[in-house]
């Protein structure tokens, strides 16, 4: 027994230390980079070459260890894991990110299977506890968007306000950064800073729609470009888009409120047989450590876990609607 208490001190321990690399490593050597570029830029008296060049490209860190940091800079898959890290708002980084999703997965699979001697049992409960970071992210990228759509509404009315009284377009969007929270405001500060830089308006719009890929906000960049290409009264235009939304979010949460009740049912029925094992365990555990002490009994796990999934997946279906 105390060495399972001592695998599992070291699990935790190994995820807390890979959670603060990720979250305080990356940002160190960001504004170290900052501070060394600025000093270079900025030196007045101190004599520089003229072949001296300054980078002052995005370079995103994309782990603190320089030898993965050169390894994800060769894969697909990095700038896209940083990309979901920034829209969910964490400040990991993407080697940090597969670090702990391995210390995740690999400390609670051997722990699981020095317990139950089952190769089977212990590989799919380490991946499936690998995933749960990715998990967490992805939660908190959802929450952020959907933060981002409930406050769009209020953004397009200041926008409309202040373009009535005669303010220009980028101006209402500066009203915008100033005045809404985030990640309205700090999403729009970012795609004013790039137009006041010089970047054309087209190519700061796709940006932001990179950046949130929500379908209310294609809306408003698509109406925005016609207007600017065909002209009109782009407040007009701006009022009915916002409308729309409002109309479209108010559909989505009537939606919500029929499917509850075939959600709670998916949960309940999902819940009810790991609850139910676990009460029997309690009360006879020779009876139920059948069920991972023989094959027939493994083989049964394994066939009511599939069942489980495929149960879920599609009371999920039918539950989830698009609007």
């Amino acid at each position: 027994m105390g060495w399972v208490i001592l695998l599992v001190f070291l699990g935790v321990f190994t995820v807390t230390a890979l959670l603060l690399i990720a979250t305080g490593s990356g940002a160190s050597e960001k504004a170290k980079q900052a501070l060394a570029t600025l000093d270079s830029a900025l030196a007045a008296g101190v004599p520089q070459s003229p072949d001296q060049i300054v980078d002052l490209r995005k370079n995103e860190l994309l782990s603190a260890i320089p030898v993965m940091h050169r390894w994800l800079l060769k894969i697909e898959l990095a700038p896209r894991l940083q990309r979901l890290l920034y829209q969910a708002n964490l400040k990991w980084t993407a080697g940090g990110m597969l670090l702990i999703s391995i210390a995740a997965g690999v400390f609670p699979g051997y722990v699981i299977h020095m317990a139950t001697r089952s190769d089977m049992l212990s590989l799919l409960l380490g991946v499936l506890l690998g995933f749960v970071p990715l998990a967490f992210v992805i939660f908190r990228r959802n929450r952020r968007f959907a933060k981002f759509e409930e406050g769009l509404p209020e953004a397009l009315d200041m926008m409309v306000s202040a373009l009535r009284v005669g303010h220009s377009f980028s101006a209402s969007m500066g009203l915008v950064t100033r005045e809404c929270p985030d990640p309205v405001g700090s999403e729009f500060r970012i795609c004013f800073d790039e137009q006041n830089y010089g970047l054309e308006l087209k190519t700061a719009m796709e940006n932001l729609i990179a950046r949130v890929p929500l379908q209310d906000l294609r809306m408003v960049v698509t109406a925005i470009l016609i207007q600017k290409e065909s002209g009109g009264n782009l407040a007009e235009v701006l009022d009915k888009t916002a409308s729309i939304i409002r109309q479209r979010f108010r559909l989505k949460r009537q939606v919500r409120v029929h499917t509850a009740q075939g959600r709670l049912t998916g949960w309940v029925l999902t819940a009810l047989p790991i609850g139910l094992g676990f009460a029997l365990y309690l009360v006879n555990p020779e009876l139920m450590s059948v069920l991972w002490t023989r094959h027939i009994g493994v083989v049964l796990l394994y066939i009511a876990a599939g069942m489980m999934v495929v149960g879920g997946l599609i009371i999920r279906k039918i539950v989830n609607m698009d609007v």
